[in-house]
């Protein structure tokens, strides 16, 4: 489609250009196309996204939606100048969602509010958008950039976004099965994916642009602590549902903010309790930089990260070297780290 005659000057007097908007839309395209399936209706750039739902042999579908962002992991893509990967975050925190209650993804939205459209980098945040779509099986079927001058500092931007999956009612996970002797799995993380970035800020004076942030760092395999931070967030989707064929899963947490303490216990129904074996934990380096340089107790550290545990199953005892077995097969080397036990007073115990 010819632009040539949306330009508006006085609108861009006022800081925003519109056909800014337009020559990232054509830039995105590329990426974008890289996510279709067969759900797909229509492209991109229309006033909606049309997709058709593939219920064929479903008795009853349930649509199920999640929406979230990247919280201020993006002020750190900011300073570093790379927004290849923030994107892959901003799928993962709601497909990963959605995955908790038995759902595939279909598709998935974004928004990027920015204080200047400069339409090579919103392609780049973009292109990271359809990385993670494409890692979950999601199409990329439309989003919104909107320049916010006055608002928000040139170089300044924001991205969220939701996605929508889908799930036979019959499949919806239903906890009311857990019982005590069940066994909970440990799916490992990339590193802190995209919570706690607040307290990282703080710890590692990262809004003052510290130069200690580049420096690599032998504890951290050569990666400087800029680098471990922006580590993109695992997307467990394909493992999952590849899991969930075989295997009778009573319960998944996706461990995001809140840690173990306010994330393990949205899956455990009342009267049981995980019990979560902390020397099993495969905690990476990145947590024990983060607990050393900010003096942070343990326990605060467990309750506001992952630690190296993106996601908990729970399995039943019988079942757990199968589904270990599954999830090696699918890129993931799960691990225990702990079991179901009576309680009435407590959801996790560490």
């Amino acid at each position: 489609m010819d632009h040539k005659n949306s330009y508006s000057a006085s609108y861009a007097a006022a800081g925003v250009d519109i056909t800014a908007g337009y020559r990232a839309v054509e830039l995105m395209k590329k990426h974008v196309a890289r996510t279709r399936n067969e759900g797909c209706l229509d492209d991109v750039g229309g006033f909606g996204g049309c997709f058709g739902l593939p219920i064929a042999g479903m008795e009853e579908p349930v649509l199920v939606s999640g929406t979230d962002g990247c919280g201020t992991k993006v002020k750190l893509a900011i300073l570093m100048d790379k927004h290849d990967t923030i994107g892959i975050d901003a799928v993962a925190m709601c497909v990963n969602d959605i995955i908790c209650v038995g759902a595939k993804p279909l598709f998935f939205l974004d928004y990027i509010a920015c204080g200047k459209n400069v339409p090579e980098k919103i392609a780049e945040i973009v292109g990271g958008v359809a990385e993670g779509c494409v890692q979950s099986g999601a199409a990329l079927i439309g989003g919104e950039t909107a320049e916010h001058p006055g608002m928000m500092p040139v170089e300044d931007y924001d991205l969220a976004g939701f996605a929508v999956g889908i799930v036979d009612k019959k499949k919806i996970l239903d906890n009311s099965k857990m019982a005590v002797g069940d066994v909970v799995i440990a799916l490992p993380s990339t590193g802190i994916h995209s919570n706690g970035f607040s307290l990282c800020r703080k710890v590692f004076d990262i809004d003052n642009n510290n130069p200690e942030l580049y420096i690599p760092r032998d504890e951290l395999g050569g990666k400087t602590i800029a680098e471990a931070l922006l580590v993109p967030t695992k997307i467990y989707v394909k493992p999952v549902l590849a899991l969930l064929e075989k295997v009778n899963v009573k319960g998944i947490s996706h461990i995001t903010g809140g840690g173990f303490y306010e994330n393990i216990p949205r899956s455990i129904p009342d009267g049981l309790c995980a019990k979560i074996d902390k020397s099993a934990v495969k905690v990476l380096p990145i947590f024990d930089v983060i607990a050393k340089w900010g003096n942070i107790p343990e326990r605060d550290m467990y309750n506001t990260y992952n630690m190296g545990v993106g996601m908990s199953i729970v399995v039943p005892a019988n079942e757990v070297d199968l589904s270990l077995s599954i999830l090696k097969d699918n890129g993931i080397d799960a691990y225990v780290i702990g079991e179901i036990i009576a309680s009435d007073s407590e959801k996790v115990i560490l």
